[in-house]
């Protein structure tokens, strides 16, 4: 099985969108450089940026996300997002009525189950968890391996928390990646056991 990771883009102060679910300056150094991340070339970001982020994204095999996200993207129109093979959506409701069947999206009651299908479509690969309320479900699940996140420098003062609403202390061990990049710095840590 692989890694389970949670992952996003983080203001210092710890959020991953402001109260109104935008992220502001949070993408800013998604265009802040000059070498394309995608096919699409609308993402740009520095040779550093690259070298981090590329890999990881082509080891990315399924994202977990909640019912938040996925309405606010309208379910990014039955295409998951990044090239990511799958998506599981955690959520207590049925898919949209109208929903393509076909659409690689798995509708899942529970965190622990979100990631055991994860895992299963997955294989091998890494299993991506959207950091906000269903990353810190599954991190007070003791769930995930390793937390991932590109620190923006920018305070919100409120907003959605990085890691949800988690209330009990989780440690992780020392960052064993520290990179800066263009207005951002990626950190990676792993969850100690």
């Amino acid at each position: 099985m692989g890694k389970v990771v949670m992952y996003a883009s983080v203001s210092v102060d710890g959020f991953v969108a402001d109260e109104n679910d935008q992220p502001g300056p949070l993408f800013d150094w998604l265009s802040s450089g000059d070498v394309p991340l995608d096919e699409s070339g609308a993402l740009k970001v520095s040779q550093t940026s690259y070298d981090y982020t590329r890999p990881y994204w082509d080891q990315i095999g399924v994202t977990i996300t909640g019912r938040h996200v996925f309405d606010l993207t309208d379910g990014w129109d039955g295409k998951p997002p990044s090239g990511i093979d799958h998506v599981v959506v955690v959520t207590h409701r049925p898919e949209p009525e109208g929903w393509d069947p076909e659409a690689p999206f798995h509708f899942v009651d529970g965190v622990e189950a979100a990631v055991a299908k994860a895992q299963e479509l997955a294989g091998d690969r890494i299993v991506e968890v959207a950091a906000g309320d269903v990353g810190g479900q599954v991190l007070a699940a003791g769930l995930v391996d390793e937390v991932r996140m590109d620190a923006v420098p920018v305070v919100f003062g409120s907003g959605k928390r990085y890691f949800g609403s988690v209330d009990a202390q989780h440690l992780l061990e020392d960052p064993d990646v520290v990179i800066q990049g263009n207005r951002v710095l990626h950190l990676r840590y792993r969850v100690r056991r």
